[in-house]
């Protein structure tokens, strides 16, 4: 019967060896900086993933938002146009 405890004991001590060498690789890597993931508009501002802003590229006009796609921040289309507010100008006229 001891025969055939060592040939037993060898792979489950390397299988431990083998964790505990995983452990602390996981460990190490958990250590490390993360990496801040965002857009830049126009002008080379920084946009947080998840912020809409309007866009014109080669005279269009259009809403996009900051998103990941395959690791990589980039500009999805949300819609053609961009959302604007303006107040209405008031004429000499109107001013009663």
């Amino acid at each position: 019967m001891r025969r055939f405890l060592i040939p037993v004991l060898i792979p489950v001590l390397s299988l431990a060896t083998l964790a505990g060498a995983a452990n602390q690789v996981w460990a190490q890597s958990n250590t490390q900086k993360t990496v801040e993931c965002y857009c830049t508009n126009r002008e080379g501002a920084r946009v947080e993933l998840g912020q809409r802003i309007c866009l014109v590229v080669d005279g269009r006009m259009f809403m996009a938002e900051c998103q990941m796609s395959l690791n990589v921040p980039m500009w999805r289309e949300l819609g053609e146009g961009c959302l604007t507010s303006a107040l209405p100008q008031m004429s000499f006229m109107d001013q009663g």
